[in-house]
């Protein structure tokens, strides 16, 4: 075994949620020589199942108490508004020391909650891989998710040291590159750079196959341009729901910067302003074509 793979050892890792993110991060665990037990735990049967098939895991259970029993390491995996709800349940059943993290999107609201009733033996990191894809389930899971990609940590003044270190390594050893943040600071900025994408192609999606001037569905003309931009349309919507109600505030703050830059367009378009419109999509496109230069 390589000297990383000795860096961090759990003997016993309990995922809830075993989807993309939770089954790559089984995979690399597993790997990477980080653990050699994993229990998958999950409402979906069928889906519990094909982990195991596929050895992204070595058992599982659909009850979470039984299933987080003995687990060193402790991964929520799933929807943003239960996850204090499940830790807060399974409380009783976590062993003294037990480190438990999770991926969720929003961080502040899980972060408090959590903490507010976490006694200091068992320790909380909140994490959220900026990594994923449209498609979900055990079967999209990889080994790869995570490489070249970003991992913001939330740390607060109640974190334990050494469960921090812990989890940033997992995240360094799985290829990410781990910034550690403010759990507020986290959800406003992904508000911007995440949240809103979804919340617009959702509309727009919806804006564009409402639209019933024509005696026929115009969605089926569109070319590779609205195809890409509302790709992560397709994503699921339960998700994204839990996301808008949790992370509320700073959602809709920047969905009010949207509207009054898009209503800025509609003015300049109106007004046959020419220049303006062409001042405000070259603004874009150098915004654009340099963050594709900070990605090389």
């Amino acid at each position: 075994m390589s000297k990383v793979k000795r860096e961090i050892h759990f003997k016993k890792v309990a995922i809830i949620g075993v989807g993309l993110i939770g089954g790559s991060i089984a995979i690399v665990l597993r790997e990477k020589g980080i653990t050699k037990s994993i229990i998958g735990i999950g409402r979906g049967v069928k889906n519990l199942e094909a982990a195991k098939k596929l050895g992204v895991v070595d058992e599982f259970t659909q009850d979470v108490k039984e299933g987080v029993k003995d687990a060193d390491l402790v991964v929520a995996a799933i929807p943003v508004a239960s996850i204090a709800r499940v830790i807060r349940e399974a409380l009783p059943f976590f062993k003294n020391g037990a480190i438990i993290t999770d991926v969720g999107s929003v961080k502040k609201s899980i972060v408090d909650e959590i903490e507010s009733f976490l006694p200091p033996e068992i320790h909380f990191v909140g994490g959220h891989p900026i990594a994923g894809t449209e498609n979900a389930g055990v079967e999209a899971a990889s080994l790869t998710l995570f490489q070249n990609r970003k991992c913001i940590i939330t740390p607060t003044k109640k974190t334990g040291r050494t469960a921090l270190e812990k989890v940033k390594r997992i995240w360094e050893i799985a290829g990410s590159e781990v910034i550690l943040m403010d759990a507020e600071r986290h959800d406003r900025i992904l508000a911007a750079v995440s949240h809103l994408p979804h919340v617009v192609a959702y509309a727009l999606v919806n804006t564009v196959s409402g639209v019933r001037d024509f005696d026929e569905d115009i969605v089926k003309y569109s070319a590779g341009g609205f195809k890409d931009f509302t790709r992560i349309a397709s994503s699921p919507p339960e998700m994204w729901r839990d996301i808008c109600l949790l992370n509320r505030d700073a959602i809709l703050d920047v969905i009010r910067r949207f509207r009054k830059t898009l209503e800025g367009l509609e003015q300049l378009i109106a007004g046959n302003n020419s220049e303006g419109i062409m001042r405000e999509f070259e603004k874009a496109k150098n915004i654009k074509n340099s963050l594709k230069t900070n990605s090389k």
